[in-house]
């Protein structure tokens, strides 16, 4: 039987792609991990290889349309098998009858060890603790779910599976609309592309539920502009821009956030770095930057200050330390802000930082990052101080607690021990979210990289 090739899941934000460009001709003979198809994100392009040895048999699908993750796009077997597979499901997650059932006989097999890490989506209703993990995964309302188990008195597995089967498509907007107006999208009839469901399509099932609400309107100031004055350049909110868009806008209306500003006497961090330039540049193939230096600081007081390192949980009942520390980098490229995250920063040296970092960017400038470089970041730095930029308040990368925003370097004139001398100081903007934290305590968090940079030997210790 022929093995499907489907598109992967790109990241946690990804929920469609774009089909740039086969690799491979049709009926070609492929065998494990050669690279057949080319498709673009909102974030890179990325290339699908082959999960399976045999010919390649492409699916109805042309060029420079829009999919959603997990479409099978072509088949791979024998020679004589043609492109034959069912519908694509448009959900998030593709289940395969086998392994519903799987999932159902190891339901209630999970160990109790297990059990007692996950974490409750909804203490009331009973679920087996493989329900509550796939619930959490996926932001499954536990309470909407039909149960099976136990006599119908308990959501299994299936139960989530069968439920996760039925919801429809959205965009990010309308799904985010819809947790906020407490919604279930099952039910909902999408108008968007391939059943999509979108922002009207909910407040057009909010009206009916709700006769009184009334989609909000733009003032009428604005919409009287908008019409008097003409239009030069009308760029589509598509691609990163598109998820820039909506992922900002979402952090400034649920975040609390607070800046904090602070300045440090960089003298001794900008010698340090020449030093590490003049001495590592050969050696290591690349001279020690700022963003490095920062990088490996930050890193070193997230490890000393564990709650800047968090996020909301998922059920928005508890703050989570996150155990690991990844650090996201906001890069600069030609398709719109990208933030590739180190992993386990706190874990590597300045030469392993940066060798990686590099790698990152590179990838990033060229849309070709891969799927772990843009995911699973716990804190964010953004550098506009090669702008000229002394100060500045970032948006927090949802769903982190803070974000810290690095100004330019500039000599100024200021005490230095009793006296008068010109010093090269830096500006640190700390946005946090205060919901999580207080200002004193993410004030010591900032205080803690300003010692770092007036003293980069602390770093030794």
């Amino acid at each position: 039987m022929a093995e499907e090739l489907f598109i992967p899941q790109l990241g946690q934000t990804v929920e469609e792609v774009v089909l740039i460009n086969w690799l491979v001709e049709d009926g070609a003979r492929v065998d494990f991990g050669t690279p057949l198809l080319e498709v673009e994100t909102d974030k890179a392009i990325f290339t699908v290889e082959a999960n399976a040895k045999g010919y390649l048999h492409k699916g109805p699908y042309a060029m420079g349309i829009t999919v959603p993750v997990l479409t099978v796009v072509a088949t791979i077997g024998k020679q004589d098998e043609p492109f034959e597979t069912s519908p694509a499901i448009s959900t998030p997650e593709l289940v395969s009858a086998g392994a519903a059932a799987e999932a159902q006989k190891g339901d209630d097999e999970a160990s109790s060890s297990f059990s007692a890490n996950l974490q409750e989506v909804d203490e009331r209703r009973p679920a087996s603790p493989r329900a509550r993990k796939l619930a959490i995964a996926r932001k499954v309302d536990l309470s909407k779910v039909p149960a099976t188990g136990g006599e119908g008195r308990r959501v299994i597995e299936k139960d989530v599976i069968n439920y996760l089967t039925q919801v429809p498509k959205a965009t990010p907007v309308a799904a985010a609309m819809a947790a906020d107006l407490g919604m279930d999208l099952v039910g909902i009839t999408g108008t968007g592309p391939k059943g999509t469901v979108t922002k009207s399509d909910v407040e057009k099932a909010l009206s009916v539920k709700s006769p009184s609400y009334q989609a909000p309107a733009p003032p009428p100031s604005a919409s009287v502009s908008i019409l008097e004055n003409e239009v030069a350049n009308n760029v589509p909110l598509s691609g990163i821009r598109r998820l820039i868009f909506e992922r900002m806008g979402s952090s400034v209306h649920t975040t609390a956030r607070v800046t904090l500003v602070t300045e440090a006497d960089a003298t001794d961090f900008v010698q340090a770095r020449d030093r590490l330039k003049e001495g590592a540049s050969e050696a290591w193939g690349f001279a020690p930057g700022y963003n490095d230096l920062i990088g490996i600081i930050v890193a070193r007081a997230l490890r000393e200050f564990p709650y800047m390192n968090a996020r909301v949980s998922i059920d928005g009942k508890s703050i989570e330390w996150l155990a690991r520390i990844n650090l996201g980098m906001a890069v600069d490229t030609e398709r719109g802000l990208t933030v590739p995250v180190i992993q386990d920063a706190d874990l590597k040296g300045l030469r392993e930082f940066g060798t990686l970092f590099r790698q990152m960017v590179d990838r990033a400038r060229a849309g070709r990052s891969l799927p772990e470089d843009l995911s699973g970041g716990t804190f964010t730095i953004t550098n506009l101080g090669m702008y000229d930029i002394d100060a500045f308040t970032p948006v927090i990368n949802l769903p982190e607690a803070a974000i810290l925003g690095v100004g330019r370097i500039q000599d100024k004139v200021v005490p230095y021990k009793g006296n008068i001398q010109v010093r090269q100081m830096l500006t640190l903007s700390l946005v946090f979210d205060h919901r999580l934290n207080d200002g004193a305590p993410a004030a010591r968090f900032l205080q803690r990289i300003k010692q770092y940079i007036e003293n980069p030997l602390l770093l030794i210790g």
